[in-house]
Order: C-alpha cells, then sequence, then structure tokens
C-alpha cells in the first residue's frame, strides 16, 4: 500500500492482490465496469480495498458464465433487491448445471463399466443366462419402417432422450418381435430403446421380462447377421428351448470404438421358454 495514498492502493497492488495483470483493470476502467476510486494530479489510478469484493463478484459472475455486458448493466443499475434477484437466478442456473454435470458423470461410468465387461467376453460363445427385469424407453413403433422414415424416426428418438434428459449413457438397442424372427425378418425392428436404470415418473416405459435369454453375439455388418440368428436358433432347438416373444439388440462395439464396420459387435438377446413351443 503506498505511503503517498493511505488507504488507497495502487493500479499494480490492486492486481497483484487480485491475481491479474494491470491490462485487466484498464480494460475493466475503459468499459465502466470497474473504475479507480481516484486518480491524482498525475493520472495515477488508485482503487480502495472495498473494490476488491467488486472485483471477486466480477469473477464468480464470469465463472459461471454471464458476459461482460451483462455484467455491466448490472453494475450500472445496482440495488439490494436486483442483487438478492440476481443471486437468486445464478443460485437455480449453477443447480441445473450441476444436475447436467452429474447425469454426465454417471452416462460416463455406465460407459467405462460397459467397455470393461465387453473386454472380458468370448464374442464366439453362446449362453443360456437369467436376465433380470429392466426398465425400458421405447421410440414410436417402427415396424416395416426405411429410408427416410426410419431415420425420422431415429432423429426424433434421439431429440427424445436429449430433451426429457432420458440417455443414461448405455446403447441404443432394437427390440425386434417374435413374429418378425419367424419370418426371418431379424432387423425389422418393432421399437428402439434404451435402458433406464432410475426410471422417472412421467414417461411411458416398458418393462423387460425376467427369465431366460439365449445370449449371443454377431461380429461385422448387419447385412450378414441373419447368420449369426440361425446359429443361435439352432442352438436354441439343441437345448429344448423355444422361442419367447421378443428379442432385443445391442451393439458392443460400434463407430465409436472401431473403425470399420467389419469389427463391430452386436450382442443379440433372445427370450426363451423352457416349455417346448414350435417355431412355426
Amino acid at each position: 500500500m503506498s505511503k503517498k495514498t493511505g488507504k488507497f492502493l495502487s493500479t499494480g497492488e490492486f492486481a497483484k492482490l487480485c491475481k491479474v495483470n494491470k491490462q485487466t483493470l484498464f480494460y475493466y476502467d475503459q468499459i465502466g465496469l470497474l473504475s479507480p476510486i481516484t486518480k491524482d494530479e498525475k493520472g495515477y489510478r488508485y482503487y480502495s480495498i472495498q473494490q476488491l469484493e467488486v472485483f471477486m463478484l466480477i469473477g464468480l459472475l464470469k465463472d459461471i458464465g454471464m458476459s461482460l455486458q451483462d455484467i455491466q448493466q448490472y453494475m450500472q443499475n445496482k440495488s439490494p433487491e436486483s442483487f438478492l434477484s440476481l443471486m437468486y437466478r445464478k443460485k437455480e442456473e449453477i443447480v441445473k448445471k450441476r444436475q447436467e454435470m452429474e447425469a454426465k458423470e454417471k452416462m460416463i461410468e455406465t460407459t467405462i463399466d460397459l467397455m470393461e465387461q465387453a473386454s472380458q467376453l468370448n464374442f464366439s460363445d453362446i449362453t443360456l443366462e437369467e436376465l433380470p427385469e429392466v426398465t425400458l424407453y421405447l421410440s414410436r413403433n417402427i415396424e416395416n419402417t426405411a429410408g427416410d422414415d426410419f431415420v425420422k424416426v431415429v432423429s426424433d428418438f434421439i431429440d427424445e432422450l436429449y430433451e426429457l434428459h432420458l440417455d443414461t449413457g448405455y446403447p441404443i438397442g432394437g427390440l425386434t418381435k417374435r413374429e418378425q424372427v419367424l419370418k426371418g425378418e431379424y432387423t425389422n425392428y418393432s421399437y428402439l430403446y434404451i435402458e433406464q436404470p432410475e426410471p422417472r415418473e412421467g414417461h411411458p416405459y416398458f418393462k423387460s421380462v425376467k427369465g431366460s435369454f439365449l445370449i449371443g453375439y454377431h461380429i461385422g455388418d448387419e447385412k450378414n447377421i441373419h447368420k449369426t440368428y440361425k446359429r443361435l436358433l439352432a442352438e436354441m432347438e439343441r437345448l429344448h428351448l423355444s422361442l419367447g416373444d421378443y428379442v432385443l439388440e445391442e451393439y458392443v462395439y460400434d463407430t465409436l470404438v472401431k473403425n470399420r464396420k467389419e469389427d463391430y459387435v452386436t450382442k443379440i438377446m433372445i427370450q426363451v421358454i423352457k416349455s417346448p413351443r414350435r417355431l412355426s
């Protein structure tokens, strides 16, 4: 603190206290955001210690996304009421951002878990597993949909997941009904889906049946997936199982982690019934 100026701080001293360079203070003065409290006859600028609180508020508002122009507008129209209103509004924004970041963290954790599980799989195996009931969020019905109509459904579904905050990090899959599978229309999906481990009220959900599923993996492009289905159906007959109501299909490895379609891996989960039922 300068002896000549008593309780005032020079621009250099105030800049050091604020942990910025002097050019920042010059710019704030230039745009009328934070001006020196006084200037001496030689043009030297001086700040008061109380202005540190103003500088810290400017930094806080910048950190939470408020523009210098908006901050300047507030500074020119200060009042206890406007300050309180501003603080409440910014608190709400911070809460919303924190919730969004927590949701993204969960998505990343889910993705990590799925990738680590995938690294332990043998994609040539066919297994019979008991799966728990899970909650799925479904698209609108897409049976016999192709071309631009199919693209529109996918686009709308992705928009819904974003707008309703339903993207959980799980892969988007396809649900195929028994009738399509029996006709060999393995990719004539009835719905797109995404798993919802923590379903929220107010949304239509589908509860997958708890029970037995024959699980296998298709490696490569979807145009050859019929070969994998035939292998799975043959194994189903060998085990004296019958086809249930639907099949769930989702990527394990896709364009996110593989450059070539030939290396994509699709997980196929066929609901099966251990009591005999004819395929046709």
